[in-house]
């Protein structure tokens, strides 16, 4: 399998390549490239059997690779965009990981590459059009503040003030750095796609935690990495080892 890589970030790049050679050693990487351009020109001369693409290059958005060269081999997206705009790539027949991203998503992308049947062509564009002016529509800002009930009164929390979330008997939570305990009606999924992804982080699946309120971290059993916050959590935090690498990605992304 020949592999194409379109990312203009070093660390990214870097990481990506480390993980496709550790999952798929047989592969061969036959390119690395930054920008729109460079791509373009590679793609004239070059047929891969799959290419990790990340949208956002120096020179652009890498759509506009599409309407240059004829591609027709499975893609997947590295990308930093939230579910919304993501179920339009599905929609034509690409993948996409979210960043950070860890092994365990890599992994689960070259499984689902003998899945896509559909890849974007020439005669697709007018569709794809659409799909840029959608992608580069203004997002949404990170929420600001959470409303609350507690004691019969109703109250906001700024999320600056929010230490971490977590769920404890189905119900999801928020802890204060003051340690105020409140309940809300979001899933811990629906949070993690309000809250900055550079503040927040999800560790697990029952716990989101500020950047603000790490205070250290050690290995632990299994090539696991436990967490200590500056306010206690119930249980212990736990990250494991396929998500660890999108974690000290996420720690050093500042």
């Amino acid at each position: 399998m020949n592999i194409i890589i379109i990312e203009d970030e070093f660390r990214a790049a870097k990481s990506l390549q480390n993980l496709i050679t550790e999952l798929k050693p047989e592969a061969k990487i036959i390119g690395v490239y930054d920008s729109i351009e460079m791509s373009i020109e590679a793609l004239k001369d070059s047929k891969p059997d799959l290419i990790f693409m990340d949208i956002h290059l120096s020179d652009g958005l890498s759509f506009e690779i599409f309407k240059q060269v004829e591609i027709t081999c499975p893609v997947v997206f590295c990308t930093a965009f939230d579910q919304y705009m993501l179920d339009a790539f599905k929609s034509k027949g690409v993948d996409y990981v979210l960043k950070p991203f860890s092994r365990e998503d890599i992994a689960e992308a070259f499984r689902k590459v003998d899945e896509l049947k559909k890849f974007f062509q020439k005669t697709e564009l007018p569709e794809l059009e659409a799909l840029i002016q959608k992608i580069t529509q203004p997002q949404a800002p990170a929420k600001s503040s959470f409303l609350v009930f507690k004691n019969q009164k109703y109250t906001t929390i700024p999320t600056e003030n929010i230490a971490y979330f977590f769920i404890h008997n189905e119900i999801t939570h928020l802890m204060t750095f003051d340690k105020q305990q409140f309940q809300l009606t979001q899933t811990l999924g629906q949070i993690a796609e309000q809250v900055s992804q550079k503040q927040f982080f999800r560790v697990n699946r029952q716990y989101i935690i500020n950047f603000s309120a790490i205070k250290e971290m050690e290995h632990y059993f299994q090539r696991k990495i436990l967490v200590k916050l500056t306010v206690e959590t119930p249980e212990q935090l736990l990250i494991n080892k396929e998500k660890s690498h999108s974690f000290f990605t996420w720690l050093e992304d500042r």
